[in-house]
């Protein structure tokens, strides 16, 4: 079966977003960005929560056809376009698009189904509160937590209504030069 993978930038003090969901706090480079190019060739669907699938839908599709992309804009959105996208919301139900599956309720069922189907990973790129969702549904295999340097003392935190304790196991880090630890976890069934 197919691994769950949240990836997620968070501050020093674990926020995710500013009060306001600010994000111009997250350090990225080139760097990074080619380290999670490697992590996408290795998934065939990426999961969202309905602001970050809006958000993540305003902007890639057509990402890496303007004048300025760069390697990654290129890159991201040719993988963006082609993956399968599942979005946990209650109040968008269609879509124009047929690579889009909408689950708006019985969240487990719907989501162990898709993992049997592929053989590939599933990414889940931001979407604190889907997250928190699937954290408290049990449906999350792995973390890579992304720290920024950064103390915000206040925003969205990223474990915020989590319901049970989860036992993480240590796989491995990566440090990157703009000063962002990606620390990578796996969670330990209990």
């Amino acid at each position: 079966m197919r691994k769950l993978i949240s990836f997620m930038h968070i501050s020093l003090d674990g926020f995710v977003a500013g009060e306001n969901g600010e994000m111009e706090w997250i350090l990225v480079d080139n760097e990074l960005f080619d380290f999670v190019a490697k992590m996408t060739d290795q998934a065939d669907s990426a999961l969202y929560g309905r602001v970050t699938y809006e958000m993540m839908q305003n902007y890639w599709p057509t990402a890496g056809e303007q004048a300025n992309a760069t390697k990654h804009d290129i890159e991201h959105s040719e993988w963006y376009n082609k993956v399968s996208k599942i979005v946990l919301s209650r109040t968008i139900k269609t879509t124009e698009f047929s690579n889009v599956k909408f689950i708006n309720d019985n969240l487990s069922e719907n989501i162990n189904e898709i993992k049997k189907q592929e053989d590939r990973n599933i990414l889940i790129f931001g979407s604190p509160r889907a997250t928190q969702s699937l954290l408290n549904e049990g449906l999350i295999d792995e973390f890579w937590l992304f720290v920024n340097p950064i103390i915000l003392n206040e925003g969205m935190p990223m474990f915020k209504d989590i319901k049970k304790i989860t036992n993480l196991k240590f796989i491995e880090n990566r440090n990157f030069s703009n000063g962002v630890i990606a620390l990578h976890y796996g969670i330990v069934n209990n």
